[in-house]
């Protein structure tokens, strides 16, 4: 029961720490007028951190992992607008998802072709 909470303190704790810092990076993107999103430039601050070792990947595990469970989570708002857009449901919508669906294999693809990359690399240093 003790590890339980301690577990979930943790992940709350890591988990308001990941969204604060995409809060904060927000924040100076819009004072500094830049045009890209806080949240890019959020991620470009936490990758610096990371690889540097200024901050240690285990410091945030347990948020991100906790994060990325309840991703579903965001997207319940765009199911709610289909409820009320039922245009959406046609040859809009048809469109819509096309672009949807070619962005996440997209996605998936780059993200693989990634870690491919990243796990030859180091299997190379490790050598």
């Amino acid at each position: 029961m003790k590890n339980n909470l301690r577990g979930l303190v943790e992940t709350t704790a890591q988990g308001i720490a990941l969204i604060g810092l995409w809060w904060i990076c927000d924040a100076a993107v819009r004072a500094a007028g830049l045009p890209i999103p806080g949240g890019v430039a959020g991620m470009a601050v936490l990758l610096a951190l990371l690889a540097t070792g200024a901050l240690p990947v285990g410091c945030l595990r347990l948020g991100a992992k906790g994060l990325l469970n309840h991703m579903l989570l965001f997207f319940v708002p765009a199911a709610v607008v289909l409820r009320d857009h039922a245009e959406l449901l046609g040859s809009t919508g048809l469109k819509i998802l096309a672009v949807i669906v070619v962005g996440i294999l997209s996605v998936m693809a780059g993200t693989a072709l990634a870690v491919e990359l990243h796990i030859r690399l180091r299997s190379r240093h490790v050598r």
